[in-house]
Protein backbone atom coordinates (compact mmCIF):
# COMPACT_ATOMS: atom_id res chain seq x y z
CA UNK A 1 0.00 0.00 0.00
CA UNK A 2 1.04 3.63 -0.41
CA UNK A 3 2.30 5.29 2.76
CA UNK A 4 3.69 8.75 3.47
CA UNK A 5 6.83 7.99 5.47
CA UNK A 6 9.23 9.85 7.76
CA UNK A 7 12.63 9.11 6.19
CA UNK A 8 14.91 11.40 8.17
CA UNK A 9 14.97 14.93 9.54
CA UNK A 10 13.70 17.21 6.80
CA UNK A 11 12.48 14.42 4.54
CA UNK A 12 9.14 12.63 4.07
CA UNK A 13 8.41 10.44 1.04
CA UNK A 14 5.54 8.44 -0.45
CA UNK A 15 6.63 4.80 -0.20
CA UNK A 16 5.21 1.30 -0.61
CA UNK A 17 4.64 -0.73 2.57
CA UNK A 18 2.82 -3.98 3.35
CA UNK A 19 -0.79 -3.59 4.39
CA UNK A 20 -0.96 -3.69 8.23
CA UNK A 21 -2.27 -6.77 10.00
CA UNK A 22 -3.70 -7.52 13.43
CA UNK A 23 -0.82 -7.80 15.91
CA UNK A 24 -2.78 -7.89 19.16
CA UNK A 25 -6.25 -9.05 20.13
CA UNK A 26 -7.17 -5.43 20.91
CA UNK A 27 -6.19 -4.11 17.44
CA UNK A 28 -8.35 -3.00 14.54
CA UNK A 29 -7.39 -2.47 10.91
CA UNK A 30 -9.03 0.63 9.41
CA UNK A 31 -9.29 1.48 5.72
CA UNK A 32 -8.58 5.21 5.65
CA UNK A 33 -11.17 7.22 3.73
CA UNK A 34 -10.03 10.75 4.64
CA UNK A 35 -6.94 12.10 6.41
CA UNK A 36 -5.35 15.48 6.95
CA UNK A 37 -2.05 17.16 7.65
CA UNK A 38 -1.39 18.51 11.14
CA UNK A 39 1.21 21.00 12.27
CA UNK A 40 2.59 18.24 14.48
CA UNK A 41 3.50 16.36 11.29
CA UNK A 42 5.63 19.34 10.33
CA UNK A 43 7.24 19.31 13.77
CA UNK A 44 8.30 15.71 13.07
CA UNK A 45 9.69 16.69 9.69
CA UNK A 46 11.64 19.57 11.21
CA UNK A 47 13.17 17.35 13.89
CA UNK A 48 11.42 18.88 16.90
CA UNK A 49 9.74 15.63 18.01
CA UNK A 50 12.71 13.53 19.25
CA UNK A 51 10.56 10.49 20.01
CA UNK A 52 9.37 10.24 16.39
CA UNK A 53 10.79 7.11 14.75
CA UNK A 54 12.28 7.28 11.24
CA UNK A 55 10.52 4.85 8.94
CA UNK A 56 7.05 5.31 10.43
CA UNK A 57 4.04 6.30 8.38
CA UNK A 58 3.06 9.81 9.48
CA UNK A 59 -0.45 11.11 10.10
CA UNK A 60 -2.67 10.97 13.17
CA UNK A 61 -5.83 12.71 11.97
CA UNK A 62 -8.11 10.46 9.92
CA UNK A 63 -11.43 8.67 9.56
CA UNK A 64 -12.18 5.38 7.91
CA UNK A 65 -14.01 2.07 7.80
CA UNK A 66 -13.17 -0.84 10.09
CA UNK A 67 -11.93 -3.74 7.99
CA UNK A 68 -11.10 -6.26 10.74
CA UNK A 69 -10.82 -6.42 14.54
CA UNK A 70 -8.92 -8.50 17.07
CA UNK A 71 -10.69 -11.10 19.17
CA UNK A 72 -10.83 -8.86 22.27
CA UNK A 73 -12.44 -5.87 20.54
CA UNK A 74 -16.02 -5.57 21.84
CA UNK A 75 -17.51 -2.29 20.60
CA UNK A 76 -16.70 -2.43 16.89
CA UNK A 77 -17.39 -4.55 13.85
CA UNK A 78 -16.14 -4.70 10.29
CA UNK A 79 -17.92 -2.05 8.24
CA UNK A 80 -18.25 0.53 11.03
CA UNK A 81 -17.34 4.09 10.04
CA UNK A 82 -15.02 5.50 12.68
CA UNK A 83 -12.91 8.41 13.79
CA UNK A 84 -9.37 7.58 14.89
CA UNK A 85 -8.08 9.05 18.14
CA UNK A 86 -4.69 10.75 18.06
CA UNK A 87 -3.85 8.98 21.32
CA UNK A 88 -3.38 5.33 22.14
CA UNK A 89 -4.66 4.46 25.60
CA UNK A 90 -5.35 1.23 27.43
CA UNK A 91 -8.28 2.51 29.50
CA UNK A 92 -7.10 0.58 32.58
CA UNK A 93 -4.00 2.26 34.04
CA UNK A 94 -4.04 4.94 36.76
CA UNK A 95 -3.90 7.83 34.30
CA UNK A 96 -6.55 6.42 31.94
CA UNK A 97 -8.96 5.88 34.83
CA UNK A 98 -8.45 9.54 35.80
CA UNK A 99 -9.18 10.65 32.23
CA UNK A 100 -5.53 11.62 31.63
CA UNK A 101 -5.26 9.37 28.59
CA UNK A 102 -2.36 11.31 27.10
CA UNK A 103 -0.28 9.86 29.93
CA UNK A 104 -1.32 6.22 29.49
CA UNK A 105 1.47 4.00 30.80
CA UNK A 106 1.25 1.48 27.95
CA UNK A 107 4.44 1.34 25.87
CA UNK A 108 2.51 2.96 23.04
CA UNK A 109 0.43 5.20 25.30
CA UNK A 110 -0.21 8.82 24.36
CA UNK A 111 0.65 10.10 20.91
CA UNK A 112 1.89 6.99 19.12
CA UNK A 113 0.09 6.91 15.76
CA UNK A 114 2.16 8.67 13.14
CA UNK A 115 4.96 9.27 15.64
CA UNK A 116 6.19 5.99 17.13
CA UNK A 117 4.00 3.53 15.20
CA UNK A 118 2.62 3.74 11.68
CA UNK A 119 -0.09 6.38 11.25
CA UNK A 120 -2.82 7.18 8.79
CA UNK A 121 -1.49 9.11 5.80
CA UNK A 122 -1.81 5.80 4.03
CA UNK A 123 -4.44 3.46 2.63
CA UNK A 124 -4.77 1.47 5.87
CA UNK A 125 -3.81 1.92 9.51
CA UNK A 126 -3.57 -0.44 12.48
CA UNK A 127 -5.11 1.05 15.61
CA UNK A 128 -4.07 -0.45 18.98
CA UNK A 129 -6.66 -0.59 21.79
CA UNK A 130 -9.38 -0.09 19.21
CA UNK A 131 -12.22 -0.01 21.76
CA UNK A 132 -10.70 3.20 23.16
CA UNK A 133 -9.04 4.58 20.02
CA UNK A 134 -11.98 4.40 17.61
CA UNK A 135 -15.39 6.06 17.83
CA UNK A 136 -18.34 5.21 15.62
CA UNK A 137 -19.48 8.05 13.36
CA UNK A 138 -23.27 8.64 13.45
CA UNK A 139 -25.03 7.96 10.17
CA UNK A 140 -26.01 11.64 9.88
CA UNK A 141 -22.37 12.82 10.14
CA UNK A 142 -20.14 12.86 7.05
CA UNK A 143 -16.47 11.92 6.93
CA UNK A 144 -15.66 15.59 6.36
CA UNK A 145 -17.62 16.61 9.46
CA UNK A 146 -15.88 13.95 11.56
CA UNK A 147 -12.34 14.33 10.21
CA UNK A 148 -10.96 16.49 13.01
CA UNK A 149 -12.71 14.77 15.93
CA UNK A 150 -9.79 12.60 17.01
CA UNK A 151 -7.15 15.33 17.07
CA UNK A 152 -7.58 19.08 16.68
CA UNK A 153 -11.25 19.13 17.62
CA UNK A 154 -10.54 16.92 20.63
CA UNK A 155 -7.75 19.39 21.47
CA UNK A 156 -10.10 22.36 21.28
CA UNK A 157 -12.70 20.57 23.39
CA UNK A 158 -10.10 19.59 26.00
CA UNK A 159 -8.68 23.13 26.11
CA UNK A 160 -12.11 24.72 26.60
CA UNK A 161 -13.01 22.17 29.27
CA UNK A 162 -9.91 22.65 31.43
CA UNK A 163 -10.08 26.45 31.10
CA UNK A 164 -13.07 26.66 33.47
CA UNK A 165 -14.88 29.25 31.34
CA UNK A 166 -17.90 31.01 32.87
CA UNK A 167 -20.62 33.16 31.26
CA UNK A 168 -19.04 36.29 32.78
CA UNK A 169 -15.66 35.74 31.18
CA UNK A 170 -13.76 37.41 28.40
CA UNK A 171 -11.81 34.69 26.61
CA UNK A 172 -8.80 35.45 24.41
CA UNK A 173 -7.75 32.85 21.83
CA UNK A 174 -4.31 33.46 20.34
CA UNK A 175 -4.06 31.90 16.90
CA UNK A 176 -6.73 31.20 14.27
CA UNK A 177 -5.14 28.27 12.52
CA UNK A 178 -7.08 24.98 12.37
CA UNK A 179 -6.55 24.16 16.05
CA UNK A 180 -7.36 27.73 17.04
CA UNK A 181 -10.66 27.57 15.12
CA UNK A 182 -11.50 24.24 16.77
CA UNK A 183 -10.76 25.79 20.16
CA UNK A 184 -12.98 28.72 19.21
CA UNK A 185 -15.88 26.40 18.31
CA UNK A 186 -15.61 24.70 21.69
CA UNK A 187 -15.29 27.98 23.59
CA UNK A 188 -18.47 29.20 21.86
CA UNK A 189 -20.28 26.24 23.44
CA UNK A 190 -19.42 27.70 26.88
CA UNK A 191 -21.19 30.97 26.01
CA UNK A 192 -18.75 33.45 27.61
CA UNK A 193 -19.47 37.18 27.66
CA UNK A 194 -16.80 38.02 25.07
CA UNK A 195 -14.57 35.96 22.78
CA UNK A 196 -11.54 37.65 21.23
CA UNK A 197 -9.39 36.02 18.56
CA UNK A 198 -5.90 37.38 17.92
CA UNK A 199 -4.36 36.37 14.60
CA UNK A 200 -1.48 37.84 12.56
CA UNK A 201 -2.63 36.53 9.16
CA UNK A 202 -5.12 38.79 7.37
CA UNK A 203 -6.85 35.91 5.53
CA UNK A 204 -7.48 34.05 8.77
CA UNK A 205 -8.82 37.18 10.46
CA UNK A 206 -11.20 37.55 7.51
CA UNK A 207 -12.15 33.86 7.83
CA UNK A 208 -13.10 34.31 11.49
CA UNK A 209 -15.11 37.46 10.79
CA UNK A 210 -16.98 35.73 7.95
CA UNK A 211 -17.88 32.51 9.73
CA UNK A 212 -18.17 33.70 13.35
CA UNK A 213 -19.47 37.29 13.20
CA UNK A 214 -20.12 37.55 16.96
CA UNK A 215 -16.43 36.97 17.73
CA UNK A 216 -14.15 39.97 18.21
CA UNK A 217 -10.99 39.89 16.07
CA UNK A 218 -7.70 41.71 16.47
CA UNK A 219 -4.08 41.52 15.34
CA UNK A 220 -0.97 41.17 17.54
CA UNK A 221 0.08 44.78 17.08
CA UNK A 222 -2.66 46.18 19.32
CA UNK A 223 -3.86 43.09 21.15
CA UNK A 224 -3.18 44.29 24.71
CA UNK A 225 -5.08 47.56 24.24
CA UNK A 226 -7.89 45.72 22.43
CA UNK A 227 -8.27 43.13 25.20
CA UNK A 228 -8.27 45.79 27.94
CA UNK A 229 -10.98 47.73 26.12
CA UNK A 230 -13.20 44.64 25.82
CA UNK A 231 -12.77 43.18 29.30
CA UNK A 232 -13.88 44.19 32.77
CA UNK A 233 -10.78 43.67 34.90
CA UNK A 234 -7.79 44.84 32.90
CA UNK A 235 -7.29 41.72 30.85
CA UNK A 236 -8.76 38.45 29.68
CA UNK A 237 -10.23 36.12 32.31
CA UNK A 238 -9.09 33.12 30.25
CA UNK A 239 -6.39 32.92 27.59
CA UNK A 240 -5.91 29.99 25.21
CA UNK A 241 -2.49 30.09 23.54
CA UNK A 242 -2.77 28.09 20.32
CA UNK A 243 -0.18 29.73 18.06
CA UNK A 244 3.05 28.36 19.53
CA UNK A 245 5.70 31.06 19.16
CA UNK A 246 7.89 32.90 21.63
CA UNK A 247 5.96 36.10 21.01
CA UNK A 248 2.55 34.49 21.49
CA UNK A 249 3.64 32.73 24.67
CA UNK A 250 4.56 36.09 26.15
CA UNK A 251 1.42 37.69 24.75
CA UNK A 252 -0.71 35.10 26.55
CA UNK A 253 0.34 36.04 30.06
CA UNK A 254 0.66 39.75 29.30
CA UNK A 255 -2.98 39.88 28.11
CA UNK A 256 -4.30 37.94 31.09
CA UNK A 257 -5.80 39.74 34.08
CA UNK A 258 -4.46 38.90 37.55
CA UNK A 259 -5.54 35.42 38.73
CA UNK A 260 -6.55 34.44 35.20
CA UNK A 261 -6.23 30.98 33.67
CA UNK A 262 -3.73 30.66 30.81
CA UNK A 263 -4.17 27.40 28.89
CA UNK A 264 -1.23 26.54 26.67
CA UNK A 265 -2.55 24.45 23.79
CA UNK A 266 0.35 24.99 21.39
CA UNK A 267 3.28 22.66 20.77
CA UNK A 268 6.51 24.68 20.64
CA UNK A 269 9.64 24.09 18.58
CA UNK A 270 11.88 25.18 21.47
CA UNK A 271 11.75 25.86 25.23
CA UNK A 272 9.92 28.95 26.47
CA UNK A 273 10.92 31.17 29.40
CA UNK A 274 8.74 32.11 32.33
CA UNK A 275 10.00 35.61 33.30
CA UNK A 276 8.82 35.26 36.87
CA UNK A 277 10.05 38.68 38.11
CA UNK A 278 7.90 40.39 35.47
CA UNK A 279 4.96 38.12 36.22
CA UNK A 280 5.17 38.48 39.98
CA UNK A 281 1.86 39.52 41.49
CA UNK A 282 -0.33 38.41 38.58
CA UNK A 283 -0.94 35.08 40.33
CA UNK A 284 -1.66 33.33 37.07
CA UNK A 285 -2.79 29.73 36.73
CA UNK A 286 -1.06 27.94 33.85
CA UNK A 287 -2.53 24.78 32.36
CA UNK A 288 -0.42 22.96 29.79
CA UNK A 289 0.14 19.66 28.08
CA UNK A 290 -1.10 17.28 25.44
CA UNK A 291 -4.77 16.76 24.74
CA UNK A 292 -6.65 14.14 26.73
CA UNK A 293 -8.75 12.89 23.84
CA UNK A 294 -11.39 10.92 25.69
CA UNK A 295 -14.46 13.01 24.79
CA UNK A 296 -14.82 12.01 21.14
CA UNK A 297 -18.28 10.47 21.54
CA UNK A 298 -19.51 13.74 23.08
CA UNK A 299 -17.95 15.71 20.23
CA UNK A 300 -19.59 13.49 17.61
CA UNK A 301 -22.93 13.97 19.35
CA UNK A 302 -22.47 17.77 19.23
CA UNK A 303 -21.66 17.55 15.51
CA UNK A 304 -24.75 15.41 14.89
CA UNK A 305 -26.84 17.99 16.76
CA UNK A 306 -25.49 20.77 14.54
CA UNK A 307 -23.68 22.55 17.39
CA UNK A 308 -20.17 22.10 15.96
CA UNK A 309 -19.26 22.42 12.28
CA UNK A 310 -15.63 22.22 11.18
CA UNK A 311 -16.25 21.71 7.46
CA UNK A 312 -15.36 25.33 6.54
CA UNK A 313 -11.80 24.52 7.65
CA UNK A 314 -11.30 22.10 4.75
CA UNK A 315 -10.17 24.52 2.06
CA UNK A 316 -8.22 22.05 -0.13
CA UNK A 317 -8.48 18.34 -0.96
CA UNK A 318 -5.74 16.19 -2.51
CA UNK A 319 -5.42 12.51 -3.44
CA UNK A 320 -2.72 10.60 -1.56
CA UNK A 321 -0.67 10.51 -4.77
CA UNK A 322 -0.41 14.32 -4.56
CA UNK A 323 0.36 14.55 -0.84
CA UNK A 324 3.71 16.24 -1.54
CA UNK A 325 1.77 19.12 -3.10
CA UNK A 326 -0.50 19.29 -0.06
CA UNK A 327 2.49 19.48 2.29
CA UNK A 328 4.13 22.16 0.17
CA UNK A 329 0.98 24.28 0.35
CA UNK A 330 0.66 23.71 4.11
CA UNK A 331 4.33 24.45 4.87
CA UNK A 332 4.28 27.63 2.83
CA UNK A 333 1.23 28.73 4.84
CA UNK A 334 -0.32 30.26 1.75
CA UNK A 335 -3.00 32.64 2.84
CA UNK A 336 -5.87 30.73 1.25
CA UNK A 337 -5.33 27.44 3.08
CA UNK A 338 -6.72 26.51 6.48
CA UNK A 339 -6.67 22.72 6.25
CA UNK A 340 -5.97 20.21 3.46
CA UNK A 341 -7.75 16.84 3.35
CA UNK A 342 -6.16 13.73 1.83
CA UNK A 343 -8.23 11.07 0.05
CA UNK A 344 -6.48 7.70 -0.41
Amino acid sequence: MRSYTYIEKGKFALTEKPKPTIQSETDAIVKVTLASICTSDLHIKHGSVPRAVPGITVGHEMVGIVESVGSAVKSLNAGDRVTVNVETFCGKCFFCKKGFVNNCTDKNGGWALGCRIDGGQAEYVRVPYADQGLNKIPDTVSDEQALFVGDILATGYWAAKISEITPEDTVLIIGAGPTGICALLCVILQNPKNIIVCESDAYRRKFVRKHYPDVLVTSPENVQEFVRSHSDHGGADVVLEVAGTEDTFRMAWECARPNAIVTVVALYDKPQLLPLPEMYGKNLIFKTGGVDGCDCDDILRLIAEGRIDTTPLITHTYPLSKIEDAYALFEEKQDNVIKAAITP
